[in-house]
């Protein structure tokens, strides 16, 4: 079956041009919209596999829709589409689980390898934004970690809790927050449980290369 597809764009040009080419790779656009209001209403309504939103639209922006979806626990993954080379935008995209962040200018050549990528269970962000904001570069403290603490961080970027964590890895719960522990430690994180799940959604390109 068929990935099924939203699209919300608030420039007509842009928003027939992603889905006349999305149609053409015989995507399953059930619907497009010209706000975010409109796009989140679409969204709950169809309960679609992907939102594809522009960032810039009247009502609600992609990021503010995306925030709600995440407050109703959609599953719908969320890709944004965007002219802004933002380091904020991008943190508060990896923040709300946001799978893909493309720019317009590459939209047409990225997004059919975009979606793929999501559906397969990886994020993709366009690498002339990650080469812009300079993100190419893994943290040094990373180096710091083990292969298994590093896995552990993985996880957690993939939102996983420590029990499934636990399962997946086959040790105990509690090996898994001594990892957790080690992995603050490490990285100088305070003890907030947020702290350590904002890392590794930052962080969650380089820990797929070394893990």
């Amino acid at each position: 079956m068929l990935a099924s597809i939203i699209i919300a764009d608030d420039h007509p040009l842009i928003l027939k041009g992603l889905n006349d080419f999305l149609l053409e790779k015989e995507f399953n656009v059930l619907a497009s919209a010209k706000n975010g209001k409109d796009a989140f209403s679409l969204i709950k309504t169809h309960q679609p596999d992907i939102a594809i939103l522009d960032i810039q639209m009247p009502y609600l922006t992609g990021l503010e829709v995306a925030k709600i979806c995440k407050e109703e626990g959609f599953k719908t993954k969320i890709i944004i589409i965007t002219f802004e080379k933002s380091e904020a935008i991008y943190k508060d995209a990896k923040a709300l689980d946001v799978c893909g962040y493309v720019l317009k200018e590459f939209a047409l050549n990225e997004i059919e390898t975009c979606i793929t990528s999501v559906l397969n269970g990886t994020s993709y962000f366009s690498p002339e934004l990650i080469t812009y904001l300079e993100l190419d570069q893994a943290p040094k403290a990373l180096e710091l970690l083990t292969k298994t603490e590093k896995k552990v961080l993985q996880l957690i970027a993939k939102n996983k809790t420590a029990k499934q964590i636990s399962e997946i890895l086959f040790v105990s719960y509690r090996t898994v927050e001594k990892h957790k522990s080690h992995i603050r430690s490490k990285l100088n994180l305070d003890s907030k449980a947020t702290s350590i799940i904002l890392y590794a959604k930052e962080n969650e390109t380089y820990l797929s290369k070394n893990t």
